[in-house]
């Protein structure tokens, strides 16, 4: 880790929710300015998902026309009655009026179930296509945003959060899958639907048509007032949600320490507190939350009983300007039923468009990221690696306006045991991260075997190195898979040989299935100093020119620690190393030693010259063992 890395403090960000279910309201800082740009990326789509959109359209209108139908059945039943001609016992043959034909009440009913089923089907068939269609978008956005990742340089990471580059990942392409496979047919079927039943109602009846808009609006008026109630209780039962979590994982993760400082009354008291904050926020949430359906249904029941009465005295009218038929009466009452759905709708989707535009807002942010600088023409590659290192007036900074390394030169011999020293912040990583071409220099070179490292691959660089760090990474899989990692073309026999020349092959075969063993999530089912040695196993199976080992036995034991620095020895023969150190009784036996402080070398030399000098380095060594 570089000394000027900074990580952003993770934070939990209470978002309202609705209706009891949640929902992210973040916003996007540019809301058109990101729709824009998500338009324009889902452009190639744009046929399909315009046609998944209008086949929608078309469906609920079929669902707008299906109760004014069934309306003209009643009243012409109703009609029928009205003129006796059910009076004989026999059902009448009734003929309904339909765009200038005349059907029959059963040819009516088939037409409706038609339209029905046709409804059904373009309904089924529009979700299968769009949801194909966002399935390969996001597919290919994952695609993108792998690619980016690969392509992003080391200081990216350096400044963004692993969990919040993993979010962009997951949950921002799953939030746009949603939207688009969901509420973009949602816009066109709901705003369809508004428009139709507010259309068929005027032509119908505008009286009736006033009673459900004047009901409606009362009903959305109290329904809003609920809601924003009902938010901020959802935001404090959010963030207690968040605190509760974070105390529950600090105290049994560090229970052993809770238990040793006597504070379990402490973390007790902690957690009923959060709690019953937590209960509180809850109770309420959920009470004001549910009662926004009973209010619904109580002003739906208002426009049922007022349709009902008003819509009886236009029925029983005498006035051709207002009379209406009895079967319009129930295509209202339908209506009314219906026409708060796409209200609703609308209004969820609005919500839902916010929070997309936020996650597009984020992966846009990451896709626009600069990548790492494109590599210079006619790369050289070398055949031969001797190990010869040269730093010439390097210079570099984590930030344009602050450097660490300050004109830094030095040269390695091949095959020579460097040893880099220093105190913390001192810039002993750096200048590894520089030689593996993580980062970039600001000016100066860096040469192998008298090639600018800048005029080769990184591939090929790095290739060039075999590295051991202080902090273990390993992936979930076998030993054996692990140890392959990235020298997939060795042998079984030369996994052997490395891990008995790295002191794992005992403990390896010492557990259920040997080299089969199955790690968990970075190793945690074994010992940190277990996984040390399957890395240093893995940098002796990679047999590179060159070897970097970053504090690599920090976290064995003595004994064994002697056992793997006889092993190093035998593996850093006729190859240049760097070794990173702390513990400077480590490095005694180091060809040269760089005595690092604030960016540049202050001494070089081998232990005892560095000794004798009496200066940075003696007063670091002898540091160790002052009991003052």
């Amino acid at each position: 880790m570089n000394p000027n890395q900074q990580k952003n403090k993770q934070e939990t960000q209470a978002r309202p929710m609705f209706g009891g279910r949640g929902m992210n309201f973040e916003k996007a800082s540019d809301f058109k300015g990101t729709m824009k740009k998500l338009g324009r990326y889902i452009s190639p789509y744009r046929f399909k998902i315009y046609f998944s959109g209008f086949l929608a359209m078309v469906a609920s209108l079929m669902n707008v026309v299906t109760p004014w139908l069934l309306g003209l059945i009643t009243t012409a039943v109703a009609d029928a009655y009205k003129a006796g001609l059910f009076q004989n016992g026999q059902a009448p043959v009734i003929q309904i009026a339909l765009f200038g034909q005349n059907l029959t009440m059963g040819e009516l009913a088939l037409w409706i179930a038609g339209i029905y089923l046709l409804g059904a089907f373009l309904n089924y068939f529009q979700a299968f296509m769009l949801i194909g269609t966002t399935q390969h978008l996001t597919y290919q956005m994952r695609i993108e945003l792998s690619e980016k990742i690969n392509r992003l340089p080391l200081q990216f990471f350096d400044d963004e959060q692993s969990g919040d580059i993993l979010g962009r990942m997951t949950n921002d392409v799953e939030t746009i899958n949603q939207t688009l496979s969901q509420s973009i047919a949602e816009i066109f079927r709901s705003i369809t639907m508004f428009i139709g039943i507010f259309v068929m109602m005027i032509l119908l009846s505008p009286i009736l048509t006033l009673i459900v808009l004047i009901t409606t609006v009362f009903s959305l008026i109290a329904v809003r007032k609920f809601v924003k109630l009902s938010q901020g209780y959802f935001r404090k039962q959010a963030a207690s949600y968040g605190q509760l979590n974070g105390h529950i994982e600090e105290t049994y993760s560090g229970h052993s320490i809770v238990k040793v400082f006597n504070h379990q009354a402490k973390s007790y008291e902690r957690f009923s507190s959060i709690n019953e904050d937590l209960y509180k926020s809850s109770v309420k949430s959920q009470f004001i939350s549910g009662i926004m359906f009973p209010v619904q249904f109580f002003f739906g029941n208002i426009a049922y009983i007022a349709i009902a009465v008003v819509g009886a005295f236009l029925v029983l009218s005498e006035n051709p300007a207002i009379a209406i038929g009895v079967g319009i009466i129930q295509a209202f009452i339908i209506y009314t039923r219906q026409i708060n759905q796409p209200i609703q709708q609308i209004g969820n989707v609005a919500n839902v468009l916010q929070s997309t535009a936020a996650a597009s807002e984020r992966i846009f942010r990451l896709l626009e990221q600069e990548d790492e600088p494109i590599e210079r023409d006619e790369l050289k590659k070398l055949e031969h690696v001797k190990g010869h290192v040269v730093f010439n007036q390097v210079v570099f900074g984590y930030r344009p306006d602050k450097d660490v390394i300050n004109g830094f030169s030095a040269e390695v011999k091949p095959g020579q045991k460097v040893a880099i020293v220093g105190p913390t912040g001192a810039g002993k990583t750096t200048m590894v991260n520089l030689l593996m071409r993580f980062y970039e220099i600001k000016s100066g070179s860096i040469t192998i075997d008298g090639v600018d490292i800048r005029n080769m691959s990184r591939k090929d660089v790095r290739s060039l190195f075999g590295m051991v760090l202080q902090d273990t990474w390993l992936y979930e899989g076998t030993i054996k898979e692990n140890i392959l990692y990235g020298s997939t073309d060795k042998h079984d026999l030369d996994i052997e040989k490395a891990s008995k020349l790295a002191q794992t092959h005992h403990f390896i075969e010492s557990l259920p299935g040997g080299y089969a063993f199955s790690l968990g999530e970075n190793g945690e089912n074994i010992s940190q100093g277990q996984r040390q040695l399957l890395t240093i196993a893995r940098a002796m199976l990679a047999n590179r020119p060159m070897l970097i080992l970053d504090e690599a036995t920090s976290s064995v034991d003595t004994r064994t620690e002697v056992l793997i620095q006889r092993a190093m020895e035998i593996l850093m023969q006729n190859r240049t190393s760097f070794v990173i150190a702390h513990r400077l009784s480590t490095i005694k036996d180091a060809d040269v030693i760089f005595v690092m402080n604030e960016g540049n070398i202050v001494e070089q030399g081998n232990h005892q010259e560095l000794l004798d000098q009496n200066g940075f380095y003696a007063k670091l060594y002898y540091s160790q063992f002052d009991d003052k």
